[in-house]
């Protein structure tokens, strides 16, 4: 294979964001290994509209907040890398899975806490720290934090913390790994209209229409807004941007 042919990982990629990422990103001509969680059919469907795109795509499992299964899903990768495209590395990945929480700070429980903290940061630190072996050299990491980290909503201090710890962790990532070539950038969204908090906007009636009044470009934002900022960061474009936080929030602060 010629290694102009690029792979990124796109990790929480069968809706949302990630899905929209891996889409765009075949259509830059990028290969796409997606994981997902416990939406394998979505995941499935996924693969198949990259694979229409004209690019190679496969779907493995993977729970981001369990650190205990990233031996075994490095080997896989592994093994899926050398069979489906005869190599030992990738050039991007994206670490774009998560959950959402909105429970206020004086009612967050212990086991609350881990399961936020494990998925968003936890996850993201040892997920990448084991997998920077397998980047390509001149290749790219796109982290996901939220624009939660820059203003305040009540309800949103766990998840915009761990959130926090993400960007300051891709600042040094892109330090340590400058070395190599390898870019390091966090991208920020604001509110989008997705799956991931599509229970919150069903239990509060008008709350997309207030965010759309509170944004500058008048509408809520939708995967297509983000995924394409995130891709726009695995080209030779945005090549001398790295340890950068790029808010897309369609808003001003």
């Amino acid at each position: 294979m010629d290694r102009n042919s690029k792979i990124a990982l796109v990790t929480g990629g069968s809706r949302g964001i990630g899905r929209n990422s891996a889409i765009t990103l075949s259509k830059k001509g990028i290969d796409v290994i997606i994981t997902y969680n416990n939406q394998k059919e979505k995941a499935d469907q996924v693969v198949k509209e990259i694979e229409a795109n004209g690019a190679k795509a496969v779907a493995l499992q993977l729970d981001v907040s369990d650190v205990s299964t990233f031996d075994s899903f490095v080997s896989m990768l592994s093994d899926v890398l050398k069979d489906k495209w005869n190599q030992e590395h990738f050039d991007f990945l994206i670490n774009n899975a998560g959950i959402s929480n909105h429970t206020p700070t004086l009612e967050v429980t212990e086991e609350e806490f881990d399961k936020i903290v494990n998925t968003h940061f936890k996850g993201v630190f040892f997920l990448t720290q084991k997998l920077i072996p397998l980047i390509a050299d001149k290749g790219g990491i796109v982290n996901t934090s939220t624009m939660l980290t820059h203003v305040t909503y009540p309800g949103s201090g766990l998840y915009a913390a761990a959130k926090g710890a993400v960007e300051v962790f891709t600042r040094y990532l892109a330090k340590e790994l400058g070395a190599r070539g390898i870019r390091a950038n966090t991208i920020a969204p604001g509110a989008v209209n997705t799956e991931f908090s599509g229970d919150t906007y069903i239990k509060n009636p008008g709350l997309k229409d207030m965010i759309a009044s509170q944004t500058a470009l008048g509408r809520m934002g939708e995967a297509s807004d983000i995924g394409g900022v995130v891709a726009s960061l695995c080209t030779d474009e945005m090549g001398w941007v790295t340890g950068q936080c790029i808010e897309a929030s369609g808003t001003v602060l």
